[in-house]
């Protein structure tokens, strides 16, 4: 893990591998997901840390297997709350994960939330897909994988650094996270917004690169997922700076839960 160079070209000293797991990630984002919502305000720059070397390798961001066995249970189980909130916090944690530089591997099981942690000489836990609200999971990593791959925007800062800039990474009293993902030419972007508390934020202003019209692509939230429901649809923005940039949006967060809105393209 701490070679330098894992995916640089062997000419230029490297090892020439074409992307290297981000186990600093990985440890940083559990740590953090498995706090009670109260106190993540104070650990919020372990979800900020990883975008300071975030560039010095290709990264895949791993959920590994040695994280879901050996008594540390499965990603549900890892999640503070009560069953609402241990599926809306995974549902989110997994949305973040998507919005965020890097790209994504999942331990098998946990695109279901299966509940119980890896059993070498079990299956996966499918009967789980008879409750809804694993259904919901299922159905979330699926839509999440279709708009990564629809959103040029969400794929081309995961090697590259002019593809992402923090629209708020300094907000740890509400411990909400929002990060800008842009296409090389900066034509078309999408913002990531996360809400890491179990209370809706409504009202809730940030600094938007663009004029015009955002348009809600996902939320977490939604009820086909398990969530509350709670959406924003289309958002105008407004002449208000925010966040250094001239134009903001005005919106609703729901309670733990990530949101994905495309900009207006240029």
């Amino acid at each position: 893990t701490a070679w330098p160079g894992v995916t640089k070209p062997p000419e230029q000293g490297g090892l020439g591998f074409d992307i290297k797991w981000n186990m600093g990630w990985m440890h940083d984002s559990l740590s953090y997901i498995e706090k009670d919502p109260i106190y993540r305000s104070y650990a919020h720059g372990t979800m900020t840390f990883g975008m300071i070397y975030a560039y010095s390798e290709h990264f895949i961001l791993p959920i590994s297997h040695d994280e879901v066995v050996y008594g540390k249970g499965s990603l549900l189980t890892k999640m503070p709350g009560d069953e609402w909130q241990k599926f809306a916090n995974l549902r989110s944690y997994l949305a973040f994960m998507w919005g965020h530089p890097g790209k994504k591997l999942l331990f098998m099981g946990s695109e279901i939330a299966q509940p119980g942690e890896w059993n070498h000489d079990g299956s996966v836990s499918w009967d789980v897909l008879d409750r809804p609200q694993h259904v919901g999971i299922q159905r979330l990593v699926k839509d999440l994988n279709g708009l990564y791959a629809d959103e040029p925007a969400l794929q081309f800062g995961d090697f590259h650094s002019e593809g992402f800039e923090w629209a708020a990474a300094d907000d740890a009293v509400n411990s909400v996270l929002g990060m800008l993902r842009y296409t090389p030419d900066r034509a078309s972007s999408v913002l990531v917004m996360s809400n890491f508390t179990p209370v809706p934020r409504y009202g809730y202003r940030i600094g938007v690169p663009q004029d015009g019209v955002w348009i809600e692509r996902m939320t977490t939230d939604a009820r086909e997922y398990g969530g509350s429901g709670l959406v924003n649809g289309a958002v105008s923005s407004e002449p208000i700076p925010a966040h250094g940039r001239p134009v903001s949006l005005s919106l609703t967060l729901p309670p733990l839960a990530t949101i994905f809105l495309k900009g207006p393209s240029f």
